[in-house]
Formats: structure tokens, C-alpha cells, sequence
């Protein structure tokens, strides 16, 4: 990474942080795995949010002490529950890189105190139009993770309401199918990492236990036809049908209306792995027509993974076609639904959507 490059700190710094994540995960899912945690229980899934978040938040924050951070989890249970606080420290305060160098640029707690005090910044920030905000999913895809398929540990910074680093570590991505699979995981390895600045190009590369992997470029998604041409039979949709906030029957009947095929190319339940399966895992769509009018997403489910894809010849608007803001708090407050599509041909999607609506009712 050229430190002559904007954001090349901020990069390198969240790349680590990320990978030693998602190698917490990992060891957590061994232990489940031989039977030293219960994993019929929610316990495994809410130590590796707590301690995921603790120690991203005190690598970024140590690193960047003036910047805002947003995430999902409190500590307040912790706090309450003096057995659940020990196994989330024990997993904190033991997990380490290999490569001396790369975790002597991160933070770990060195108190319990300290790691409840560090999960809670991230309850108490906000996404703004002014200042810079690190937005973080520690575990994105809980269900999925507990069963051993995919999940992502998100990292993104936002600054001044625009995304501009964006760290997706995909533990089980598995990319041998040139798909993304629920049940095709990475059984011997640590996964792959996504990453991207702005302005910058999207990279992957793989994550073991010590010092980051070299990156490659990742190629621009193909697009649809050209310009002036309205078949949209070439779009590959990722979806999940389990969702409880979007309307699959309606992404079904958009598919059919388009001749796109359907069932959609990848079935998803991880938010953020399906802006993945957009930029590495042969999918090129995604529609999102949510069940409620009032139905706004949280900023840590899209923020990070949009970025990639929009470096990777991505476009993403609501279904107004109006650009996705990330500067108005912890939801995406004036973003209603979601069209993302190759950029040359997203304007034609989103015109096919809109005129699906109006004979439909969609929404």
C-alpha cells in the first residue's frame, strides 16, 4: 500500500483490524466446532459481535483518536453478566496477529473496563454531513455464521456523509465455483478480504494469521447490453429469499417481466456478503423493494460493501434513482429500496423498475 496515496493509513490500519477480526471469529467457530461452547444457544454469536467490535474500535480509534464510531452493539449485557464479560475478554486479550510488525500498528484492550468502555463508542456515534465516522459490522450475517456459512466483518469509513475505505473479511468466501454459495466455504483457510477507496479500484486478497496478503485488482463488472439496448435478460441477480424486510415475490415478478433468470444467481442472507457476490461472485443486480413504506436500513449493513461495488463499476440509488446518503445518522434516512446494477446499464434497470411499479403497485 503506497502511503502516497489518500487514505493509505486508514486502509492498512482497517485491513489489520479487520483480518484479526475475522481470525476471533474463526477461533470462536473452533470452539464451537469441538464442543467448548454451545452452539444451540445464542452465546457464540454474542461473544463474536462484542469482541470483533472491541477490538476494531480500539486498533481505529488508537489510531484515529478524533473520529466518530458507529456500530450495533452496547455492552450493557456485559456489564450485567460478569461470566458472559470474562469469555468476551479471554477471546480479546488473546487474540493476536503472527506478524509481530502488523500487530504492533493495532490496540488491544488492556482492561476489562477498558473493552466495555471501547464497545460502547460505537452505540454513541452517528453518521454526519461534517467529520469522519467508522462504521462497523462486526458479525453481518449472525445466523449464517453459526452455521458455518457466510458472513462478513464490515468496516467503512465515512467522511462528510461519503463513503471513502471500505473493508469487507469474508471468513467461509469461497470462490472455486466463481460464485458465492451459503454451503461453498472456505473449510481450510481464513477466507478473503474486499477492500476499496474511492477513486481507487476495489482489491482482494486472501487472510491467513499474521501480515496482509498482496492485493489484486479486482475487474470491473460486466455490463448489461449497451446503452441503448432494453433487454435486460443479461442481469444476474443476488437476493435472499429468507429476508423479512424486502418483497422476493416482487423481485420474482420483476425477473420474469425483464426475462432476467430467476431464482436469483445467489441467495444471500448476510447483507453486505451480497455486494461480494456482485463484485467477485458473478452476479450483476440487486433490487431491494421493501415490504413497509417505512422501512429504512441501518448505515452498518451497507456501507463499505456499496463502495467496493461502486469501485468495481457499480451504481447504487433508492428507487427514486436518488444517490444513497450515508451522512444522516445511523439509518439511511432518505434511502427507501435499492437498485444496484453495472453503471452503463443502471439507468435502464432502474427505468424498467419504476415503469414495473406503476403497473404494478410495487410500492
Amino acid at each position: 500500500m503506497s502511503s502516497s496515496n489518500p487514505y493509505s493509513k486508514e486502509l492498512q490500519i482497517a485491513c489489520l483490524a479487520v483480518q484479526r477480526a475475522t481470525l476471533l471469529t474463526k477461533i470462536l467457530l473452533e470452539a464451537v466446532d469441538k464442543g467448548a461452547i454451545d452452539k444451540f444457544d445464542s452465546t457464540p454469536v454474542t461473544i463474536a459481535d462484542f469482541a470483533a467490535q472491541a477490538l476494531i474500535i480500539g486498533s481505529m480509534h488508537r489510531a484515529f483518536p478524533d473520529d466518530d464510531f458507529v456500530g450495533e452493539e452496547s455492552a450493557d449485557s456485559l456489564r450485567e453478566d460478569p461470566e458472559l464479560l470474562d469469555r468476551v475478554w479471554q477471546l480479546v486479550s488473546t487474540t493476536r496477529l503472527e506478524d509481530p510488525e502488523s500487530e504492533a500498528l493495532l490496540a488491544t484492550p488492556s482492561t476489562k473496563e477498558e473493552m466495555v468502555d471501547l464497545i460502547d463508542l460505537g452505540v454513541k456515534g452517528k453518521c454526519e454531513r461534517q467529520g469522519r465516522s467508522w462504521v462497523l459490522d462486526p458479525v453481518d450475517g449472525t445466523a449464517t455464521f453459526m452455521r458455518g456459512q457466510q458472513y462478513a466483518v464490515c468496516l467503512a469509513l465515512v467522511e462528510d456523509g461519503e463513503q471513502k475505505v471500505g473493508v469487507l473479511g469474508c471468513p467461509n468466501l469461497n470462490l472455486e465455483k466463481g460464485t458465492v454459495s451459503e454451503d461453498v466455504v472456505d473449510r481450510d483457510g481464513y477466507g478473503l478480504m474486499l477492500s476499496a477507496v474511492t477513486g481507487q479500484g476495489a482489491y482482494i486478497r486472501p487472510m491467513g494469521r499474521g501480515a496482509l496478503a498482496p492485493a489484486t485488482p479486482i475487474p470491473k463488472i460486466r455490463v448489461v447490453g449497451t446503452e441503448s439496448d432494453d433487454d435486460l435478460s443479461g442481469l444476474r441477480f443476488v437476493d435472499c429469499a429468507a429476508a423479512k424486510s424486502s418483497d422476493f415475490e416482487k423481485h420474482a415478478q420483476f425477473a420474469s417481466r425483464i426475462g432476467a433468470p430467476w431464482p436469483p444467481r445467489a441467495d444471500l442472507w448476510s447483507a453486505q456478503m451480497r455486494y461480494v457476490a456482485m463484485a467477485v461472485g458473478g452476479c450483476n443486480a440487486l433490487i431491494k423493494i421493501p415490504k413497509k413504506k417505512q422501512y429504512r436500513s441501518n448505515v452498518w449493513d451497507h456501507a463499505g460493501g456499496m463502495l467496493i461495488f461502486e469501485e468495481c463499476g457499480g451504481k447504487i440509488t433508492d428507487l427514486e434513482g436518488n444517490p444513497v446518503d450515508c451522512g444522516l445518522g445511523r439509518v439511511l434516512a432518505d434511502t427507501y429500496g435499492m437498485v444496484a446494477a453495472p453503471e452503463g446499464a443502471h439507468a435502464r434497470v432502474l427505468d424498467a423498475l419504476q415503469r414495473f411499479s406503476k403497473e404494478t403497485g410495487a410500492w
